[in-house]
């Protein structure tokens, strides 16, 4: 068989390329990794739900076995989910199987460009993938929102009227915008449909072609490598592609599945018969997004009521700055921040070799602001949950945040500057000798 491709594709020099190709063994490089696989657990489970999924707003009444709903008048994608979760066999599992790998693909993928800006490793050559990687965790929020509106419960029906507010929110050409996306005054029934087109055929598409182009750009450039014995700018120290790489991330893919799959049937997750179906007029309390929304939810919570009228026409600030402003300064600020650093350093080398976050005091400082800045927002999200469960007025966790805000981000990048150098002023180091110990190798191989 491979000789009946070769003769036809040419494919053994490459072949014998790509299997030669060096990785550094590190656990750090795994997690993007974590990523792929779960990214293809959303593509298997995806197009076994989409097989019994109906994306119609129409109304019809629910006759399943579902008895608080039974001969109610719900809409058909709702009936569909329902029937999905108590009807169709594997379906539950199938649809928590879905969500959870949809919030660890999130998860692996912020998990990862943290090493990555930490480490440095998007320094020249590699900008342009830095700048895929920015795209991708965009693309993959927005391909966690319109999977998780699509359900028509009361929840996501909740999420819907916030991004519709939002758009509204844009000055002068909002209300056009969200009449052309939703496709009315909302709510409509369109924006189901329009959802399910963008979450199933254009969103995972265009993933798929930057993981591609990712991986395409990781193949052709040299891969990096932390600092260590006999490892320099110009060389990888690592195993080949294949066998050891191919079965270590095989084993990874198979564990990563076991993991989706057990979370998907023992941990309940996005009960939507417990919501209901969608209706205008009600809430849930307390309503919160997937953790990956909940920094925007914790911004548009937290911003103060403030609405100036410029030239008669008011500007809905409270929408407008935390949702659609801050976002944008938060991402335009990640997608520069090679060309920020390298122009704050003067830095204008090719860098194959690593950093570790002590090496680079200022980044290590920006990045842990960074994180507490969002983390402190994604718990201001549930500001009304944990009000409730510490019995403190919710005004009050508020206002909490709010101060959190101006003083935990600063507080600390300042300790994990301090933190940087200090350890650097001590001379000890995980991948150098320390100062005035001399390396040597043991007969096993290792370094002592």
């Amino acid at each position: 068989m491979i000789r009946w491709a070769d003769e036809r594709l040419g494919s053994s020099k490459w072949s014998r390329s790509a299997m030669r190709k060096i990785f550094p063994d590190h656990w750090s490089f795994l997690l993007g990794e974590i990523a792929l696989f779960t990214f293809v657990i959303l593509l298997l489970t995806g197009i076994f739900l989409t097989f019994f999924f109906r994306p119609d707003q129409s109304d019809v009444v629910y006759l399943g076995p579902y008895a608080p709903l039974h001969g109610h008048t719900v809409s058909a994608a709702f009936a569909s989910v329902l029937k999905l979760s108590f009807e169709v066999k594997l379906g539950l599992l199938m649809r928590q199987m879905h969500h959870w790998a949809a919030l660890v693909f999130v998860a692996a993928i912020v998990v990862h460009m943290s090493r990555v800006f930490f480490t440095g490793a998007f320094r020249r050559p590699r900008e342009v993938n830095w700048l895929v990687g920015i795209n991708l965790i965009i693309l993959a929020l927005l391909m966690g929102f319109t999977g998780y509106s699509l359900p028509d419960d009361l929840l996501s029906g909740i999420g819907l009227r916030i991004a519709n507010a939002i758009v509204l929110s844009i000055p002068f050409i909002g209300p056009r915008a969200a009449f052309l996306v939703f496709g009315g005054e909302f709510p409509t029934h369109d924006i189901i449909s329009r959802l399910f087109v963008l979450h199933v055929m254009l969103i995972p598409w265009i993933l798929m072609g930057l993981i591609g182009l990712h991986l395409a750009i990781l193949y052709a450039q040299k891969h990096t490598q932390f600092r260590g014995p006999g490892k320099t700018e110009n060389n990888v120290v690592g195993k080949a592609f294949f066998p050891y790489q191919v079965l270590k991330s095989t084993g990874l893919m198979i564990l990563t599945g076991a993991v989706i799959a057990l979370l998907g049937g023992l941990v309940q997750i996005n009960p939507v018969w417990s919501y209901g179906p969608y209706d205008p007029s009600l809430a849930t309390v307390p309503s919160q997004p997937d953790w990956y929304m909940g920094w925007l939810e914790g911004t548009i919570r937290m911003f103060p009521a403030f609405e100036p009228t410029i030239f008669g026409v008011t500007i809905p600030t409270s929408l407008l700055v935390p949702a659609v402003i801050l976002p944008g300064i938060v991402f335009t600020v990640l997608a520069m921040w090679p060309w920020i650093e390298r122009r704050i350093t003067g830095d204008t080398a090719e860098h194959n070799l690593l950093d570790t976050p002590r090496d680079a005091p200022l980044r290590t400082a920006f990045g842990v602001a960074g994180l507490t800045f969002m983390t402190i927002y994604m718990l201001a999200g549930g500001n009304d949950v944990f009000a409730s469960m510490f019995n403190i007025n919710v005004e009050a966790m508020t206002w909490a945040f709010r101060v959190s805000f101006f003083v935990l981000p600063p507080l600390a990048g300042y300790v994990a500057y301090r933190m940087a150098n200090e350890l650097n002023d001590t001379g000890k180091h995980p991948f150098r000798p320390s100062k005035g110990i001399v390396l040597k190798r043991n007969p096993e191989g290792g370094f002592e």
